[in-house]
C-alpha cells in the first residue's frame, strides 16, 4: 500500500475520531481503513490505535507520529500550493462554512461574481452556526460574524455591522416602543440561540457594557426565522444590521433603541496559519475584501 496513504487516513482517523467518518469522507470501506491502518502499524512494528475500547483511542507512540506526520504532510500540501502558484489557472474545490443568515443572504452573490472570474474553481458551502473547528480539516476557511475571535486562527476582516435591536411597526403601535434597554424586560422577545452571550442581550450606553436577559417567547438559532417572526409583530429582534437590512427597507421593521448599538461586531474569513495558501484561497480571500468594501 501507499505509505503517503496510510499517512493521511491515520491522521484524518486522529482527527475525526471513527474509522467509519474517514471511509465517509473518503469514499471507500471502512474495511480498506482497517486495512490500511493495519500495514501502516505492521511497516512501524508499532500500536498506533487501541481498538479494545469502545472508543478509538490514540497510543502515546501514535500521538507523537500523528504530529510528525501532519508536519510532513503540510509541507507537502506547502510544496503543491507554492509550486500551483506559478500556474495562471486557479481551480480546485473551495470549502467553505459560513453562518446559515450571512451565507444565505451574502455569500452566493459573492460565489457568483468569484466563478464570473475563476471559473474553474468549484465552491462547496456549508451553512451551518455551530462552531467549526478547522483544523478537523473539513473545510478551508470559515466566515463569522463576532465580537469575539478564537485563538489559533487567522482573521482576516471583511465587514463590519452593528448589533441592532428591530420591531415592526404593528408591534410598536400595540405595544408601545421601549425607550431603555430595561424596557425590554416588559417586552415580547425573540432570543437568538447560540451566541457566545448565552441568554444575555448585550448594549452599550456610551461606551458602558449593558447586559440584561429579557423573557423571550421565541427562539431560534436561525435569524431569517426570527426577523419573519419580528415582521409578524410577534416582538423584539437582535440582529446584525446587514442580517436585517432587507426588512428595513421593505418596512417590516424599523430599529429601536440606536442609541444602545453595539458596534464592534465584524464579519471574519478565518482560516488556519500555513506556510503558503493555494490559489483557490488567496484570490477568494481578496475578493471577498474588495466586494465587501464596494
Amino acid at each position: 500500500m501507499n505509505k503517503f496513504k496510510e499517512m493521511q487516513v491515520f491522521c484524518r482517523i486522529v482527527e475525526l475520531g471513527t474509522f467509519s467518518a474517514v471511509a465517509r469522507e473518503k469514499g471507500i470501506s471502512a474495511m480498506m481503513i482497517s486495512k490500511h491502518i493495519k500495514q501502516l502499524e505492521s511497516d512501524l512494528g508499532v500500536t498506533l490505535i487501541n481498538r479494545q475500547t469502545r472508543k478509538l483511542q490514540i497510543t502515546e507512540i501514535g500521538n507523537n507520529y500523528y504530529q510528525q506526520c501532519k508536519k510532513i504532510l503540510e509541507d507537502i500540501d506547502s510544496l503543491e500550493c507554492s509550486i500551483s502558484q506559478l500556474s495562471s489557472n486557479v481551480k480546485g474545490v473551495l470549502r467553505i462554512n459560513a453562518p446559515i443568515d450571512f451565507g444565505g443572504l451574502y455569500m452566493v452573490p459573492v460565489i457568483a461574481e468569484y466563478q464570473k472570474k475563476y471559473p474553474d474553481v468549484e465552491v462547496l458551502m456549508s451553512l451551518d452556526n455551530a462552531e467549526i473547528e478547522l483544523s478537523a480539516g473539513e473545510f478551508d476557511m470559515s466566515i463569522v460574524v463576532t465580537d469575539i475571535l478564537d485563538e489559533g486562527v487567522v482573521a482576516r476582516k471583511i465587514a463590519q455591522t452593528s448589533l441592532c435591536t428591530y420591531a415592526a411597526p404593528s408591534y410598536i403601535k400595540k405595544q408601545g416602543e421601549p425607550l431603555e434597554v430595561n424596557d425590554l424586560l416588559r417586552h415580547k422577545c425573540l432570543h437568538y440561540l447560540g451566541t457566545p452571550h448565552g441568554n444575555s442581550w448585550v448594549f452599550s450606553d456610551e461606551g458602558e457594557r449593558v447586559e440584561i436577559s429579557p423573557q423571550w417567547i421565541f427562539a431560534s438559532n436561525n435569524g431569517r426565522a426570527l426577523c419573519q417572526a419580528a415582521a409578524l409583530g410577534m416582538g423584539v429582534v437582535r440582529s446584525p444590521a446587514l442580517s436585517v437590512k432587507p426588512y428595513v427597507i421593505s418596512g417590516e421593521l424599523v430599529e429601536i433603541l440606536a442609541d444602545y448599538r453595539i458596534k464592534n461586531l465584524s464579519v471574519y474569513a478565518t482560516y488556519l496559519q500555513r506556510n503558503y495558501y493555494p490559489a483557490k484561497m488567496s484570490t477568494f480571500l481578496d475578493f471577498l475584501v474588495a466586494y465587501f468594501a464596494e
